[in-house]
C-alpha cells in the first residue's frame, strides 16, 4: 500500500503528467503482485459500502472517462466485484439522442445521481458534452468553455450535496487500442461491440486525446482532481481503480451510527 501511496503523493496518477505520460508503464508492479493487492484492496468494500448505506449520509460517484477500448466496462466489472448490488447504482451514457441533444447537456447526469449511501459509476462522463459535441459540430468553442465553467460549478454543488466525486480517465496508447478493436473483429462473441463510429475514432486517434488532454487540465481542480490510470495493462487499471475508491472510503471515515434503540434486550426477551 505504501507505493500507491507514494504513486498519489507524487502525483504519477493525477494530471501532474498528463496523457504525456505511458499508457503501457507499471510503477514497477508485476501483474501476480498487482491481483493480489487488488483483491485485498477489495476484500475490505464490503464493510464500507456497508457503512456507506447505513450512514445514509455521503454518496460516492465515480466518473469514468476513456478513449473506445480503454476498458470502461470492464473495469467497473472488476471494482464492483461482490459488492451489494442494493446499494450500487451504474449508470451508462450512450451518444445523446436527438431528443436529450434538445435538453441542457448536464439533464441526465443530474437525474443519475446518486442518493444518499449509495455508491454510483457513470461509464462516460458529462464531458462528452465539451469535447465530444464541440468535435461533433454541435457546440462552438465559446459554448464549450461555457459548458466547462457549469461543469465545474456543478462538481461544487456535489460537494455542497455530500456527493464525493471521482474522476477518472482510463489512458491507452493508440496501439493497444488497434489491438483490442482487432480482438473484438476476431472475436464473433464481440462483434455486437463494435461499430463504425470505432474505426473514426482509431483513425483520429491523436487529435481526440490531445482534445481530453486540453480538458482535463483546465477542469482538475484541487478539490476535483482528474486522475489518469494508464490502461494498456488492465491489471493495473484496476488495481489503481481500487485504490482510489479504498482513498475516498478512508477520506470519507465513516463509523456505524447509534441510534438511540426503540426497544430494549430485556423487552425482547420478556416476550
Amino acid at each position: 500500500m505504501q507505493r500507491l501511496d507514494d504513486l498519489y503523493a507524487q502525483q504519477l496518477i493525477t494530471p501532474a503528467n498528463g496523457l504525456a505520460s505511458q499508457p503501457d508503464q507499471t510503477f514497477g508492479f508485476e501483474r501476480d503482485e498487482a491481483d493480489q493487492l487488488s483483491s485485498w484492496i477489495r476484500e475490505g468494500f464490503d464493510r464500507q459500502q456497508q457503512l456507506l448505506w447505513a450512514n445514509k449520509k455521503p454518496a460516492i460517484v465515480l466518473w469514468l472517462q476513456g478513449a473506445d477500448c480503454s476498458g470502461k466496462d470492464g473495469a467497473i466489472r472488476n471494482l464492483l466485484r461482490g459488492l451489494n448490488p442494493q446499494g450500487v447504482i451504474v449508470s451508462d451514457f450512450q451518444k445523446p439522442t436527438a431528443a436529450q441533444q434538445q435538453q441542457h447537456f448536464l439533464s441526465r447526469y443530474q437525474a443519475a445521481l446518486p442518493r444518499p449511501g449509495y455508491l454510483s459509476v457513470f461509464n462516460r462522463t458529462p464531458y462528452e458534452g465539451v469535447v465530444s459535441d464541440l468535435a461533433d459540430g454541435y457546440i462552438n468553442p465559446e459554448q464549450a468553455n461555457a459548458r466547462l465553467n457549469e461543469l465545474l460549478a456543478f462538481e461544487q454543488q456535489l460537494e455542497r450535496q455530500q456527493i464525493k466525486l471521482i474522476k477518472v480517465y482510463l489512458h491507452i496508447s493508440k496501439a493497444e487500442q488497434k489491438q483490442r478493436l482487432a480482438q473484438r473483429l476476431i472475436n464473433p462473441e464481440k462483434h455486437w461491440k463494435v461499430s463504425i463510429a470505432d474505426l473514426t475514432g482509431h483513425r483520429h486517434f491523436h487529435s481526440i486525446q490531445h482534445n481530453w488532454q486540453r480538458v482535463i487540465a483546465q477542469s482538475s481542480t484541487e478539490s476535483h482532481p482528474w486522475h489518469i490510470l494508464p490502461s494498456d495493462h488492465k491489471w493495473l487499471r484496476n488495481l489503481l481503480l481500487a485504490y482510489l475508491l479504498q482513498r475516498t472510503f478512508q477520506q470519507l471515515a465513516l463509523s456505524w451510527p447509534k441510534p438511540p434503540l426503540p426497544f430494549s434486550l430485556e423487552e425482547l426477551e420478556a416476550i
